[in-house]
């Protein structure tokens, strides 16, 4: 069964960084697109960012020049490396394919960040 497990948030003051992490059980170059998603509070889920096996990146509007998407095949594990954090990034963060599949939701992890 195919399980994304996220960790890594926290609460942090606005400006501060986190790194966030993603395991996937088995192998993370089965799935091709991988991608960061949130959800803040009152809000639909969005799209963060994506990476695919070939090493293509794209980003949120709202997160270009703070957030960096990176993979590491061997250890089958998707981070997300936050800097510069606004109060607005403040939201549950998941993992998932792109496009996503509804089994693969995880619980997310929470992060918040205080002005």
């Amino acid at each position: 069964q195919v399980r994304f497990v996220e960790s890594g948030g926290g609460l942090v003051q606005s400006g501060g960084s986190l790194r966030l992490s993603c395991a996937v059980s088995g192998s993370i170059l089965t799935f091709g697109v991988m991608g960061w998603y949130r959800q803040a509070p009152g809000k639909q889920r969005e799209l963060v960012a994506v990476m695919n096996n070939g090493g293509y990146i794209n980003y949120a509007d709202s997160v270009k020049g703070r957030f960096t998407i990176a993979r590491d095949n061997a250890k089958n594990t998707l981070y997300l490396q936050m800097n510069s954090l606004k109060p607005e990034d403040t939201a549950v963060y998941y993992c998932n394919t792109h496009p996503t599949q509804d089994d693969y939701w995880g619980q997310g992890t929470q992060v918040t960040v205080s002005s």
